[in-house]
This record gives structure tokens, C-alpha cells and sequence, in this order.
């Protein structure tokens, strides 16, 4: 399955740098990098969990952002998404 990574990591101490670093070092192992922090990975189900357990690992959700796209999948399986940004649900309902 083709897997599409974002992050976000918070660089505004030494910690976070580091984690920046590691986080890619991790997205490298397994896929491509298409934007500075963005990675097309083509995973099977193993690697897959593989992957979102080693990111987890790196990530701290208080200050961080990482979203999973699995594009080969059925609508409601494509994104996963963790750390402190929320997007819209585009198929809820609009409240004004």
C-alpha cells in the first residue's frame, strides 16, 4: 500500500531539533521525501504498523503533528492523524 507521512515537529528547543532529525531519519528507513516534511512510502500492513509505532516513538503529541495517508485503502482508512492539529471534516456538518 502506498503510505503518504507528514509532520510537524516543533523546533524551538535543542529537543525538538533532535527530534526533527530522528523523525526524518525514521520516514528515510521506510519511503521517499517528496517535500521537506512529507514521505511517499510503499508498506505492506507489517511495515506499515512498523513505521506509525517507530514515529510515535519520536514524536511528542503535546507540541508535535504527524498524519498517515494510506492512499490504496477504503475512505474512512486513508488518514490517521496525531498530535495537536485537528483538520476539518469536509463530510460533517457545516456549522456557521
Amino acid at each position: 500500500m502506498l503510505i503518504i507521512v507528514t509532520y510537524d515537529v516543533s523546533t524551538d528547543t535543542a529537543a525538538g531539533r533532535r527530534r526533527l532529525r530522528r523523525v526524518a531519519k525514521v520516514c528515510e528507513s521506510m519511503g521517499q521525501r517528496v517535500q521537506k516534511s512529507v514521505f511517499e512510502c510503499q508498506v505492506n500492513e507489517m511495515q506499515y504498523e512498523q513505521l506509525e509505532r517507530a514515529l510515535l516513538a519520536e514524536i511528542d503529541e503535546k507540541t508535535d503533528s504527524l498524519r498517515f495517508y494510506r492512499i490504496t485503502e477504503p475512505a474512512q482508512l486513508r488518514v490517521k492523524q496525531y498530535g495537536t492539529y485537528r483538520s476539518v471534516d469536509f463530510e460533517g456538518p457545516l456549522l456557521v
